[in-house]
């Protein structure tokens, strides 16, 4: 007899492993800013001012209804009115369009500044903190000169000394800005250089310097995220301030500082909007940076995405 062929078993079914999603921490993280900013009105208030300054910075120069720096010695010193909304100055220059147009040269100089002073201040700070011995007492003594003088008129002196173009303020800012940031991440590093996941890293063959980078930077970058917003609002004060005194960016630019400069000499006779629109904008700005900390401390801290 023939024997009946054995059926053969059907192949299992392996079920299939989702794909990687590289992009999903960058989504949790935007789901979380966004339930971050709805939840806390104050927040998305910060978030929405900053939105206009970075399209004003942006986008105003092409949007501006006036050139900034044509002037009409017929139209001098006209109140706000439908043509000028904010009134026009001793040239006959259109003072929004002043306004808008500096939002660029400010904002950039509170960008770069900031980026610089991370780069030197927040990598030496960690340095310090991690490795100790000569290296903390190097940048100790650097950022304990730098204090030794009033900010301020350390920078004055800076930019006296090399000129005052935008390139100077913007070291300037950094260079007073730099004990700030080297304490800060020195603090935070010599707490962290000794924990579980830095020994469990070492364990596993990584270098010092690959755990400086890898492992503690990462972990240090809110609060620095939180520094960086508050020194922003710093960096537009500062150049404001040097262009005030006239140590900062050359007329005929737009900029906030001069503005508020050749403003307040029109004060006394009555041509208060000269001088009042540019120091509200400057006011906003350094009110949006200083609120904004907040609001970013809560969307990059891990501890509190849950």
């Amino acid at each position: 007899m023939r024997g009946k062929a054995k059926a053969m078993p059907a192949p299992a079914v392996m079920a299939e492993t989702p794909p990687r999603r590289p992009l999903a921490g960058l989504a949790a993280m935007l789901r979380h800013g966004r339930y971050v900013i709805s939840e806390n009105p104050v927040t998305g208030f910060a978030f929405g001012l900053f939105v206009l300054i970075v399209i004003a910075a942006l986008f105003g120069p092409y949007l501006v209804p006036h050139d900034p720096l044509a002037s009409d010695t017929a139209a001098a010193l006209k109140p706000p009115s439908l043509k000028h909304w904010f009134g026009t100055d001793q040239l006959g220059r259109d003072v929004f369009s002043r306004v808008v147009v500096a939002t660029r040269l400010d904002f950039f100089i509170a960008i770069a500044s900031v980026a610089l002073v991370f780069l030197m201040g927040g990598l030496a700070g960690v340095a310090a903190g991690f490795f100790g011995g000569w290296t903390d007492r190097i940048v100790g003594r650097i950022a304990d000169t730098i204090m030794a003088f009033p900010l301020f008129v350390l920078a004055m002196g800076i930019v006296a000394a090399l000129g005052n173009t935008v390139q100077n303020i913007v070291i300037a800012t950094a260079i007073v800005n730099f004990p700030l940031y080297a304490r800060v991440a020195r603090a935070e590093a010599n707490v962290r250089r000794e924990a579980g996941f830095v020994q469990a890293a070492r364990l596993s063959g990584n270098s010092e310097v690959r755990i400086l980078l890898a492992h503690i930077l990462p972990n240090i970058l809110p609060i620095m995220i939180v520094q960086m917003s508050l020194t922003m609002g710093y960096a537009i004060l500062n150049a404001a301030g040097l262009s005030f005194i006239g140590l900062g960016v050359r007329p005929p630019t737009a900029e906030w500082g001069i503005m508020v400069a050749e403003g307040s000499a029109f004060m006394v006779s009555g041509e208060w909007w000269i001088a009042f629109f540019p120091g509200a904008a400057l006011m906003i700005a350094v009110f949006c940076f200083n609120l904004l900390g907040d609001g970013l401390r809560d969307i990059f801290d891990p501890q509190r995405r849950t």
